[in-house]
């Protein structure tokens, strides 16, 4: 008896190959009743990840079984079902105020900074940002970096704000830089405000300052003009009903 595992099956063959280079071949034959469950283990244990031409062929309470098939599907099964919990059903576009916008945006540091190079196509960066007290988009740098140089030349910046959940809301907001470099005391001002608005307070601010006086730092300073909806994916309106 076999209490709570998979129904036994009697395996006429098993065959699982590597498809890599340098990969062995393993085939195993058995003329014992054993649970699929153990010998589907045995095969990910000796090829981990890699495909198989055919996995398993016998038969269980009389039915002959094709495991390949049967693991596939099951595999597929499992993709849409994280598919359907992870992406919305309906894709949504919001359109908010300003106040709306600060608000969304002052509890998101995951962005995307886009400036312009020279010869006119964008020099996309990751970044961590904030939103200082007067409603700016903040971002801290050093004074040689591309997206400085960028934001010194063409003040015409945008930013794309990321959740933390990769398929969560997003939204694009352009504005007008400006860069501020450290050792003037309103760069090193806004690069306190930076850090506080991130992370809180720092435990030790004279510290902070001396450190942002030693590193050279610079803060790219946004003011925002425009913006576009608020926004997550999905499938069309039109379209949900029929996937």
């Amino acid at each position: 008896m076999h209490s709570g595992l998979q129904s036994p099956m009697r395996l006429t063959s098993v065959t699982r190959s590597h498809i890599l280079p340098g990969s062995l071949s393993t085939t195993i034959s058995i003329s014992t009743v054993a649970p699929v469950a153990s010998v589907m283990a045995h095969l990910r244990m000796c090829s981990p990840g890699v495909a198989a031409e055919r996995v398993f062929t016998g038969t269980t309470n009389g039915v002959l079984v094709d495991g390949h098939a049967a693991v596939t599907s099951a595999r597929n099964q499992a993709k849409a079902r994280l598919y359907s919990q992870t992406m919305p059903k309906i894709a949504t576009a919001d359109r908010v105020g300003r106040d709306q916008l600060i608000d969304f945006v002052r509890t998101r540091h995951r962005v995307s900074l886009v400036t312009t190079r020279r010869d006119g196509r964008p020099q996309i960066s990751p970044v961590t940002a904030g939103v200082d007290d007067l409603g700016r988009i903040v971002i801290s740098t050093y004074p040689d970096r591309v997206k400085a140089i960028n934001a010194r030349r063409d003040a015409a910046v945008s930013v794309l704000v990321h959740s933390d959940e990769w398929d969560g809301p997003y939204v694009q907001v352009d504005g007008a830089a400006e860069v501020l470099d450290m050792p003037t005391a309103e760069a090193e001002d806004a690069l306190v405000e930076y850090f506080r608005c991130i992370a809180g307070e720092h435990p030790d601010w004279d510290e902070y300052r001396q450190a942002m006086r030693h590193q050279g730092k610079s803060l790219i300073r946004i003011t925002i003009d425009r913006w576009g909806p608020i926004a997550t994916g999905g499938f069309p309106p039109d379209r949900a009903s029929s996937e």
